[in-house]
């Protein structure tokens, strides 16, 4: 199993602890992303999308959907397809849910505060799940991938974009020290919150990546699996199949 990782030093559950996080970066969670990622998740994002497959009905679960970025994607790449978007923090879906309404998005994409380890969902309900930098964020990692699983239809798609460890040697060391030094110091100048960033490093270096990964979906009743490193490893994308 992961080693667990808390953005704070409290007593409080790993669950809270994010939560609170994620509702005091909320205000400079968008900005800092296009400032900290330089616009290359944009990019990492439509892969996701590109990977779902193509229906006259679709619904889709984004989850950790923060402020509905992956999700308002995917509802203006597929129109007909009904997305609803879950996260533990409420500050960030507010923000989601201002998004949907300036765009017009509204009817066709929700926004509902829940736990991914304990979806409020019945069984095979989704065409298709995507968590974008989330499950990293997982009190118990397995415990939210099996319950995925469990609200998918037979057939249905988990498509996860992560952090991972990159293996380049050349990128490696100029990767780490930007994500460890570089990143943090801007983080908590802008957001004002002086571990989450440090967070950010800190979770990606004690979570599994690559075949690890791959183990961990097994483990939790996917196949097809497979493992899609992005832009030198920084980033993977991870795929099963109900």
């Amino acid at each position: 199993m992961p080693k667990q990782v808390t953005p704070y030093k409290t007593e409080e559950s790993k669950k809270n602890q994010v939560r609170q996080m994620f509702n005091n970066i909320a205000f400079r969670y968008d900005f800092l992303n296009r400032l900290l990622s330089m616009g290359i998740d944009k990019g990492w994002r439509k892969k996701v999308i590109a990977l779902i497959k193509k229906k006259e009905s679709l619904n889709i679960l984004d989850i950790a959907t923060g402020t509905g970025d992956l999700a308002l994607e995917l509802g203006q790449a597929l129109p007909k397809a009904k997305v609803i978007g879950l996260d533990l923090a409420p500050q960030m879906l507010e923000i989601g849910r201002q998004k949907a309404q300036k765009k017009g998005m509204s009817e066709s994409i929700s926004f509902i505060e829940g736990d991914a380890e304990n979806l409020p969902f019945q069984d095979n309900s989704f065409d298709a799940i995507t968590v974008a930098f989330g499950v990293r964020n997982f009190e118990t990692p397995l415990k939210g991938l099996k319950e995925m699983n469990r609200v998918l239809k037979p057939g249905g798609q988990l498509i996860v974009l992560e952090f991972s460890k990159t293996r380049s040697k050349f990128f490696k060391g100029i990767f780490n020290f930007y994500f460890k030094y570089i990143l943090p110091q801007i983080g908590r100048l802008i957001s004002k919150d002086a571990r989450a960033y440090q967070y950010l490093y800190d979770s990606v270096q004690a979570f599994p990546s690559g075949n690890e990964f791959l183990n961990l979906l097994d483990q939790s009743g996917y196949r097809a699996e497979k493992w899609i490193p992005l832009t030198f490893g920084v980033c993977s994308i991870y795929y099963g199949e109900k």
